[in-house]
């Protein structure tokens, strides 16, 4: 069959097909192989954050003496362009003197092996304890005028004729744009230099209160304001393949475990917690995938993917995974009644998940494509080719 398919004539191939309910592939080619897992790795990120959280942390609060005492979570969605979080934002028009306390934490702005050039996009915002805006600028036209949200960091921006339509110094937060190349109704997203004092500028001057970076000792006894959009959070992760979502995730899971941000001691922990039902150590670095350290085998996913079935069921795996031919990352996959997780860097492409027989068995599958150099949508057509003939033969 794989040789039926000539955009994988110089691609390294490895996959494992079986049912949900055995433990014996029914289809199984180098699945003991490891592979690139692009955003493949954000099925573990999945799986972690579900094994954690029965409701999402949006912030820890502490009201005293007229003054609210917060600190940061993790969670991303504070003001996010994509992602909002509406009860959040008003949680902040109260009216309080904010003391913000920075949670201990040992973020880097980007994971291990990510691409240094990587930094303008949209997809390699910064990681940090509290994401704000989704620590990105939006600049679009309307009206005959350029706007920046957020509306404070326009002073950053200079006019440039002569560049591209934005770009900003890689090492400060000092943006170029060619309004020329601004259309009107379009929007352009690039990722601002985070730190806790940016933060904590950019909430006061949204919400327009008295916001403060303090280093007074911290409250004991936090309360928590729990966030109601775990379904819009778990949709952007899998659905969008969001890579500050991903990242942000994995704080949250080290700060509720750690008290401290520290990616590297949560993935050791989580590795740790699941050995005995990994087939294969897994090389993990990052929450989202963006780094080429990460390796994986198809066997491995499998497990994660079965996992995540008894965690949460078939009816959310439904929700928050995107369908084949309709939602998220599987619009374009001609294939029925999958439910699955792409995977793409450059020469990499695979595609994890679930598949439901006409006869309503459900089967989990991982089939990962590395190193070719033919036009990813040839990868895409020959993996749905291969997955239409499975549907075929396995009934």
């Amino acid at each position: 069959m794989l040789q039926k398919i000539p955009a994988f004539e110089q691609a390294h191939i490895a996959l494992s097909v079986e049912p949900l309910n055995a433990s014996k592939p029914n289809a199984f080619y180098q699945g003991e192989n490891y592979m690139t897992p692009a955003s493949n790795v954000k099925l573990m990120t999945f799986l972690a954050a579900i094994q954690h959280f029965d409701s999402l942390p949006a912030i820890y609060y502490k009201e005293k003496d007229s003054i609210m005492h917060f600190k940061a979570t993790g969670y991303p969605l504070l003001f996010h362009p994509f992602y909002p979080d509406p009860e959040l934002a008003s949680f902040f028009n109260q009216n309080y003197y904010w003391k913000y306390h920075a949670p201990k934490s040992k973020l880097n702005p980007h994971g291990q092996g990510w691409s240094w050039d990587d930094y303008p996009y949209y997809y390699a915002a910064e990681s940090s304890p509290f994401p704000i805006y989704g620590n990105t600028i939006q600049v679009f036209e309307t009206n005959g005028s350029t706007r920046m949200i957020p509306e404070s960091l326009e002073k950053l921006m200079a006019l440039d004729t002569l560049g591209q339509n934005l770009n900003r110094k890689r090492s400060k937060n000092l943006f170029h744009l060619n309004p020329q190349k601004l259309i009107e109704g379009d929007t352009l997203y690039h990722p601002f230099i985070t730190s806790d004092s940016l933060f904590v500028q950019l909430l006061r001057k949204r919400t327009q209160g008295t916001v403060q970076l303090t280093e007074d000792s911290q409250p004991s006894n936090w309360n928590i304001h729990y966030s109601h959009q775990k379904a819009l959070l778990y949709k952007a992760l899998l659905q969008d393949s969001d890579n500050g979502v991903a990242e942000a995730l994995l704080n949250m899971i080290s700060q509720k475990t750690f008290e401290e941000m520290n990616v590297q001691k949560t993935i050791d922990t989580l590795k740790f917690q699941w050995k005995n039902w990994l087939p294969d150590p897994i090389e993990w670095v990052d929450g989202s995938g963006v780094s080429r350290y990460n390796m994986v085998t198809p066997r491995t996913l499998i497990a994660v993917l079965k996992n995540i079935h008894r965690e949460i069921g078939l009816q959310s795996i439904k929700e928050y995974f995107p369908k084949s031919g309709r939602s998220g990352t599987l619009k374009n996959y001609e294939i029925r009644n999958v439910y699955a997780k792409t995977g793409s860097l450059r020469h990499n492409h695979n595609l994890s998940g679930y598949w439901i027989s006409d006869r309503g068995k459900v089967y989990v599958f991982s089939i990962m494509a590395n190193h070719f150099t033919t036009p990813t949508d040839d990868i895409r057509q020959g993996i749905s080719a291969l997955l239409r003939q499975f549907q075929k033969k396995l009934r």
